[in-house]
């Protein structure tokens, strides 16, 4: 299946930090609004198994940052494909829209905790994995 191509106000080269600011906005609030309407409807996610989503995130930003060191770059195919696990894991809590993933995408690098979480797996992930999930959300969202 060939990657959808870029939409209204997305680059190639975009990065959450280069993101057009209006745009930008639009996706934090997509995030917000589709996070909270899935809390509500579905009492705080109770219907997710919260330990094995967070195994699976740790699984797969070692996997990231073992890519990261080794030399890999964000459009990789195999980065790619672990994006899309990402994307899956994200799904087991709701399925974001593209807008709503580009918000996570913000969200890693605009929040402390967030953004020093994702950097204990290697000093670079919050920067490398937001750039994998715009290309990502970019040709597959």
């Amino acid at each position: 299946m060939a990657p959808k191509p870029y939409r209204q106000g997305m680059t190639l080269q975009m990065s959450t930090s280069t993101m057009d600011p209006e745009y930008a906005e639009r996706c934090r609030r997509s995030l917000a609004e589709e996070q909270a309407a899935s809390l509500a409807a579905t009492g705080d996610w109770a219907h997710v198994d919260k330990d094995r989503v967070h195994r699976d995130w740790h699984e797969l930003y070692g996997e990231v940052a073992a890519a990261i060191t080794a030399g890999a770059q964000p459009e990789d195919e195999a980065i790619q494909e672990l994006v899309g696990r990402h994307y899956a894991i994200t799904s087991r809590f709701y399925i974001p829209s593209r807008d709503a993933y580009l918000g996570m995408a913000l969200l890693y690098a605009e929040d402390d905790a967030m953004r020093d979480w994702h950097n204990s797996y290697h000093p670079k992930m919050v920067e490398f994995f937001s750039a994998a999930m715009l290309r990502y959300a970019g040709a597959r969202l």
